[in-house]
């Protein structure tokens, strides 16, 4: 594998991002790390700084950008329900205008790209585990359609500059995924939990809890990229990264409540927001076929790690 490429990560102050610069570095790579910090932070970051080979970058995507680059990964977008209908229309424009604008990038300088999509192109899946040629079921028109529809846009803007400009292109789907330098208020099923938790709270499941999840541990999707990434064979995907063993929202509550064993919460039942997927477990045989990767940490050892991240931004 070639070393000292120079590599741009797009939304490399977020939860995933961060940990991805990360492991470049780490890899003998330059990296150039991008975010407008909406929901990015520089304290996923702050120890980067110092390192002669990692650039940081404030800048919104849906402007173009003019760099020289070998490599480039995606990952600019807002990805909780939260945070990314907190301004819907500016979420599709970061998708959308942001893949125009990377790809551009791209075709300039010959750089290879992978976009991060997600399992939200599936929508409310009618196929269960979800497989790759499926194409979903996603409202169109619903609170989730910014980001669910704005990651279908930049798929097919990929695809379209593969087909038309012959781009060196590749698309994973990202499945739940949890780990240190989540966002606390994020309000994903794993860091609303642990916080939860954490402050005697009541623990909030919507729906009774019998809807499904996979969760994978951010190490295992870094190193699913990059494999992706790295892969010189025909193969630009789409492919699934993420975690098949599929466990209940109950379920995971009650794990993470059993390693807080201090904490004082009860569980209590809320209803189910609009379109909230039923079920989301991937199937991972294209994943394990084509790049020979495959999850190999457990839940209960990546919730340890994070809830002793959790613990640390209390104290």
């Amino acid at each position: 594998m070639p070393k000292n490429k120079k590599i741009l990560v797009t939304g490399g102050a977020g939860f995933v991002g961060s940990h991805l610069c990360r492991k470049l570095l780490e890899n003998g790579n330059e990296v150039l790390c991008v975010d407008n910090l909406f929901t990015g932070n520089k304290d996923n970051i702050l120890d980067l700084l110092e390192n002669k080979k990692f650039d940081f970058m404030r800048h919104d995507v849906t402007f173009p950008l003019y760099v020289e680059v070998d490599e480039i990964y995606n990952l600019a977008c807002p990805a909780s329900p939260i945070h990314y209908q907190f301004d819907p229309v500016q979420t599709t424009k970061t998708s959308v205008h942001g893949a125009i604008n990377m790809l551009g990038l791209a075709k300039r300088t010959k750089a290879k790209i992978l976009q991060a999509s997600t399992s939200e192109v599936y929508g409310d899946p009618e196929v269960h585990p979800q497989v790759e040629s499926y194409w979903g079921r996603v409202n169109p028109v619903g609170i989730r359609s910014c980001y669910d529809e704005g990651k279908r846009c930049a798929e097919t803007l990929f695809f379209d500059y593969w087909r038309q400009n012959k781009l060196n292109i590749r698309v994973v789907r990202i499945f739940n995924t949890y780990g240190p330098n989540m966002h606390p208020n994020d309000g994903r099923v794993v860091s609303n939990f642990i916080v939860q938790a954490l402050n005697n709270q009541d623990i909030t499941i919507y729906g009774d809890g019998s809807q499904s999840r996979s969760f994978q541990y951010i190490n295992d999707l870094v190193s699913g990229m990059i494999k992706m990434m790295d892969n010189e064979q025909d193969f630009i995907g789409p492919v699934n990264l993420g975690n098949p063993h599929e466990f209940t929202i109950k379920e995971l509550a009650e794990k993470v409540l059993a390693m807080i064993p201090e904490s004082s919460s009860k569980l209590v039942f809320k209803d189910l927001p609009q379109d909230d997927p039923k079920q989301r477990q991937p199937d991972i045989t294209l994943a394990k076929k084509e790049l020979n990767w495959e999850p190999t940490i457990q839940l209960e050892d990546g919730l340890k790690k994070t809830i002793e991240y959790f613990r640390g931004m209390k104290n």
